[in-house]
């Protein structure tokens, strides 16, 4: 089994591709042990000295490690972990467990609902690729008062140049196409 492995603008974070699917719908942020606790590959990763966050997407996974920790120790036990797990044929996800739902927890008017239904449009055909080709991932939270809420996912949290995609790439793009967008914030 071959594991591609790619930088990501996070540079505490690369992004593996095992060649395989990984989460067949949605996605999955897990950001400590004990969130690992839904995924036994996430367990697996979480127990390297250095892991700090750990994200599921269609296709790939995202590591994220310590500033302290260096990728030329981490990243050979972190590819032999992802390929012990997809050559064991064990699930993804522990039992019960699902992705994170994609609608969880949003608020905006009712009457705002259009304007919503464009907001996720966009950002499902023009930004969320984008995104998941840098091992992240975008969700809708939610419209109020002209402001977008969203938060971002993966390699994409605490990154240094989410601030200029959310304020120069999203933000542009949304007032481009819907004019009642004032602003895009993240949470």
């Amino acid at each position: 089994m071959f594991i591609q492995t790619e930088t990501t603008p996070n540079p505490a974070t690369l992004r593996f591709l095992p060649g395989k699917p990984v989460l067949p719908e949605g996605t999955l942020d897990i950001r400590d042990a004990r969130g690992a606790e839904r995924s036994p590959l996430a367990e697996a990763l979480f127990a390297i000295d250095g892991v700090t966050g750990v994200f599921y997407g269609s296709d790939f996974i995202t590591v994220t490690k310590t500033d302290a920790t260096d990728w030329q120790e981490l990243k050979p036990a972190v590819l032999g972990i992802i390929m012990e797990h997809f050559t064991s044929g064990a699930p993804l996800l522990a039992q019960g467990e699902e992705h994170d739902g994609d609608e969880a927890d949003e608020f905006f008017d009712k009457d705002d609902s259009e304007i919503v239904d464009t907001i996720k449009d966009l950002l499902e055909t023009r930004v969320r690729p984008a995104v998941a080709s840098d091992g992240g991932d975008i969700k809708f939270k939610g419209f109020k008062d002209g402001t977008v809420y969203l938060a971002m996912k993966g390699s994409c949290q605490g990154c240094p140049s989410s601030t200029a995609t959310l304020k120069h790439g999203i933000q542009n793009l949304l007032q481009h196409f819907i004019p009642e967008v004032n602003a895009v914030e993240q949470i």
